[in-house]
């Protein structure tokens, strides 16, 4: 039988693929390593999102508010590698194990659109 399920990038994009049900249940479990990690640094970088929506109502400095923005991006940019990373780690290792050229094309276009 097939598991089909999602991964959702840090921009957004959704990314589904699809894995044998027996492979999926022994070797893919889809509780990454990392989760905790990204959970933890994505509460921050909202957070962060948070603090510069105030700077912004309090009439800050806009190069204060560009720098602050900068930083998310490159918060937002650091998730999205270690999410990849676990993601390869994992997802398309079984993918390459299982033939499942699905996943390893839906990798290239997240990838595509990831470094955007």
């Amino acid at each position: 039988m097939k598991n089909t399920h999602t991964h959702v990038l840090s921009d957004g994009t959704i990314v589904e693929h699809t894995h044998d049900e027996k492979l999926h249940d022994e070797h893919h479990g889809h509780h990454h390593e990392n989760t905790k990690a990204v959970i933890n640094r994505m509460n921050r970088a909202i957070g962060h999102m948070e603090s510069i929506k105030t700077m912004i109502e309090h009439d800050r400095d806009c190069t204060e508010v560009l720098i602050q923005i900068a930083a998310v991006r490159s918060a937002i940019n650091n998730i999205g590698k270690i999410i990849l990373e676990d993601h390869i780690n994992h997802c398309i290792i079984d993918a390459l194990e299982t033939g499942d050229q699905k996943a390893l094309d839906d990798l290239s276009e997240a990838i595509n659109k990831f470094v955007k």
